[in-house]
């Protein structure tokens, strides 16, 4: 797949402004609410939210230092990879899609997580996540590779800007699901 990189990036910083917009929003909501799960093997919306903050500490240190490392510059167009793309399409939130499994390092079930702190720490990674993106703006995203959490694999940095934030919506459409329950 090709993509008009300014159109992709934009795209992209609407998932993060309508994701930070859906944190602030949940002020309106009890402790109790925000803490509450469906059941034992599910996750509270404070667990997803820090599941997402436990996956930025990777994602936006790699994606800073592989930004700061490139000397490639602006290109109008990114190209798809083949697995980039595949990783990144299936994170996207379709009905009747299945649950993954995550890494025990990523998983906070039955961690006890301060409400607040996870909100605010969330809050901060996606505004550094909207400064990446502002910067990838004047690099070539096809030409940049950035590891992934999966060892051995590289993809190139605007597959990975699309998967962080598709996982991303993924887990906010999930912490959605939680309140309405």
């Amino acid at each position: 797949m090709i993509f008009k990189t300014e159109a992709l990036l934009e795209e992209l910083k609407q998932y993060v402004n309508s994701h930070v917009q859906f944190v602030q929003s949940l002020n309106e909501f009890s402790e109790v609410d925000l803490q509450r799960k469906k059941d034992t093997k599910s996750w509270s919306v404070v667990e997803c939210l820090e599941h997402l903050n436990l996956y930025a500490v990777f994602y936006n240190k790699e994606i800073q230092k592989q930004l700061q490392n490139s000397d490639n510059i602006k290109s109008d167009t990114f190209k798809s990879g083949y697995w980039g793309n595949k990783f990144a399409v299936d994170m996207l939130p379709k009905k009747g899609m299945k649950t993954m499994n995550t890494f025990k390092s990523k998983n906070p079930i039955y961690s006890k997580l301060n409400t607040e702190e996870v909100i605010t720490n969330f809050l901060k990674n996606q505004e550094k996540l909207l400064e990446l993106l502002e910067q990838a703006k004047q690099k070539d995203l096809t030409r940049i590779k950035t590891a992934i959490t999966l060892p051995l694999l590289k993809l190139r940095l605007g597959d990975t800007l699309r998967f962080v934030i598709h996982h991303n919506e993924r887990h906010i459409v999930q912490a959605q699901k939680v309140l309405k329950n």
